[in-house]
């Protein structure tokens, strides 16, 4: 019985090379989670604030909400950025991103006049769940080739 020959993998052009490192991969995911990591690090600085936050958008009791906010926004950034359980890291802040944005940008209930920018607002975090989603797939996907 003959062997079929292994497709061969399609090669990358010269000027793609530097950019598909495991320093370039990184930083992708460092601009992923900067937006998380600066939140959450901010609420920590100052958690008052971020409690009075919490109790605008409905979120009670607040004080536990917050912290919980906290260490969801941290501990999944930290979780991506190691590569330690990166697909779970990735599934939390999708899901949780997907409810702050229902939460706090639903653009079809503002003002005609603040419907233009919390309108783009919305997208752009259906983009970073879109984003993370991504992350967790191919985190997933690596580990199945194991």
């Amino acid at each position: 019985m003959a062997s079929q020959p292994t497709p061969s993998l399609p090669t990358r052009p010269r000027w793609a090379r530097p950019f598909a490192t495991p320093v370039v991969h990184w930083i992708a995911l460092l601009g992923l989670c900067a937006a998380y990591l600066q939140g959450g690090i901010q609420k920590a600085l100052d958690f008052s604030g971020a409690v009075a936050e919490s109790a605008h958008f409905g979120l009670q009791p607040a004080g536990p909400m917050t912290l919980a906010v906290i260490v969801l926004e941290l501990g999944a950034s930290l979780a991506i950025l190691t590569g330690r359980c990166r697909w779970l890291g990735a599934l939390a802040l999708a899901a949780f991103t997907l409810a702050a944005t229902f939460l706090a940008n639903r653009f079809w209930s503002v003002p005609v006049a603040e419907r233009f920018v919390t309108a783009n607002a919305f997208f752009e975090h259906l983009g970073l769940v879109g984003g993370f989603l991504l992350v967790a797939w191919q985190d997933l996907r690596e580990k199945q080739a194991i």
